[in-house]
C-alpha cells in the first residue's frame, strides 16, 4: 500500500504541485482564466510583466497538470484559447480568496513594511 500524500514529506509529489500552483504567474493565469477563456496574446496583455517564454512555460505546466485546457479554434487567423478545467475550481476558490485578501490588505502591509524598515 503506497503511503498517504503528505506535503511535509520530502519525497511527496504533492509538494511539487504546491510549488507549481503557488507561483505568482500560475496564480495570476488561473485567476484570469477563471472568468472566461482567453487567447495567448490576451493573457500576455492583461498580465503585465510576464514574458512570452514564462507565459508559455506556465501554460504548458498548467495544461500538463490538467488545470487548464488548450483549444485550437479554426478561425482566420488560427486562435488558441485557454480555459480552466473542473479540477481547478476548488483551487480557484482559494486563489480568488488570496487575491481579494491581498488587494484588501495591501495598504496595511505597505505601512507595516515601512515601519519595520525604519527600525533598521
Amino acid at each position: 500500500m503506497p503511503p498517504q500524500p503528505n506535503v511535509f514529506a520530502k519525497q511527496c509529489p504533492s509538494r511539487e504541485i504546491i510549488s507549481r500552483v503557488s507561483s505568482k504567474w500560475a496564480m495570476l493565469i488561473l485567476s484570469l482564466l477563471n472568468d472566461s477563456p482567453k487567447g495567448f496574446n490576451e493573457i500576455k496583455k492583461v498580465i503585465e510583466g510576464i514574458s512570452q517564454k514564462v507565459l508559455t512555460e506556465n501554460l504548458r505546466s498548467l495544461e500538463r497538470d490538467g488545470l487548464i485546457t488548450r483549444k485550437i479554434c479554426q478561425t482566420r487567423p488560427i486562435r488558441v484559447e485557454y480555459k480552466t478545467t473542473y479540477i481547478a475550481k476548488d483551487l480557484l476558490m482559494i486563489i480568488e480568496s488570496l487575491k481579494k485578501w491581498s488587494e484588501r490588505s495591501i495598504k496595511i502591509i505597505v505601512k507595516n513594511n515601512k515601519l519595520f524598515d525604519m527600525r533598521k
